[in-house]
């Protein structure tokens, strides 16, 4: 099973770089060939002279560390992905080969001469297409990384492989949500959101196509988002569209936001419906992401006893 990295591109500055060169590229030591090094204590040991601005051991420890990874660790056929200028689209793609130097100077306009071939996937992805782990994953500081979780990346690039693995235990998850009736399911997704900091409050009826719960969203005192939420069970394999969406986005104040949280899936002009400049923001959660949620947030839910007993669910399981 392939390793899933993530590579930076100096906040997305070089990503078209990234992807017209058809590399992955990483700096320090520049000017250096480090095809003639077999170690991370070989690059340790040079790193103090090549870097006298570094002092601090834990600095010069963790910049090491993220060379290694890049020269010594990925091989052929790991994936890589890598966040662009625009912050909201994500570059993937699978290594072709071992580690190379572009030269001191490159003349691509990528400064950075530390390299390795990657075959990039033609369209990027959206960010809000991740499942949460993956998004978590991205707030990391680091230049070069491991994803730990590499069996939740498959199904978004389309690595069979990767996705089956995580697919399979999710589905079963999700039968078992699509068990509860219409009001369950609202009791559900209004206690999951609670573990979030969300102040609720179940408005809607059962049948309606309205907002079924309204609040505040407030993130440990740093933000507060009054929320409109319309939380619905749809028949595996069903995509909503954007007209359902806009119907909601219709019912939200100006100065508030929205969130659709279903167990089917979303068409693509449901996400630009939901984004659209100038109206109030909706997220979107399909039933793959009311899993990741609920599996992560399991034993910290206020959930009657019953509807404990229907999901049956444990903590973590979907983690690997």
């Amino acid at each position: 099973m392939p390793n899933v990295f993530c590579v930076r591109a100096d906040s997305g500055q070089y990503t078209d770089h990234f992807i017209r060169g058809g590399y992955a590229a990483i700096g320090w030591f520049e000017g250096l060939d480090l095809s003639e090094y077999r170690s991370k204590d070989e690059l340790m040991a040079i790193y103090p002279e090549r870097h006298p601005w570094d002092t601090s051991r834990t600095a010069i420890g963790v910049n090491v560390g993220q060379i290694t990874r890049f020269v010594f660790e990925i091989k052929e056929d790991d994936l890589i992905f890598t966040p662009a200028r625009e912050n909201e689209l994500i570059r993937c793609g699978k290594v072709q080969g071992p580690y190379y130097f572009a030269g001191a100077q490159p003349e691509d306009g990528c400064r950075y001469p530390h390299r390795r071939p990657v075959s990039w996937q033609d369209e990027p992805i959206r960010r809000h297409e991740l499942d949460f782990p993956l998004q978590a994953t991205l707030k990391s500081t680091l230049t070069v990384f491991r994803v730990r979780n590499a069996v939740r990346w498959g199904e978004s690039i389309g690595e069979e492989e990767l996705a089956e693995t995580h697919r399979q235990p999710a589905e079963r998850v999700l039968e078992r949500v699509l068990t509860l009736d219409p009001t369950e399911f609202e009791i559900l997704v209004t206690a999951l959101l609670a573990t979030l900091g969300f102040e609720a409050e179940r408005v809607g009826k059962t049948g309606d196509e309205g907002v079924d719960a309204t609040g505040l969203l407030d993130v440990y005192n740093l933000a507060k988002i009054q929320l409109f939420v319309q939380a619905k069970r749809y028949r595996r394999g069903s995509r909503i569209s954007g007209r359902v969406v806009r119907s909601l986005r219709q019912k939200i104040p100006h100065h508030a936001q929205g969130a659709f949280i279903t167990t089917a899936d979303f068409q693509k002009d449901a996400f630009d419906v939901s984004e659209e400049p100038g109206f109030p923001r909706i997220g979107l959660m399909n039933g793959a992401k009311l899993v990741e949620l609920l599996t992560e947030q399991w034993e910290k839910l206020d959930l009657p006893q019953e509807i404990r007993e229907k999901l049956g669910l444990r903590k973590g399981l979907l983690v690997d």
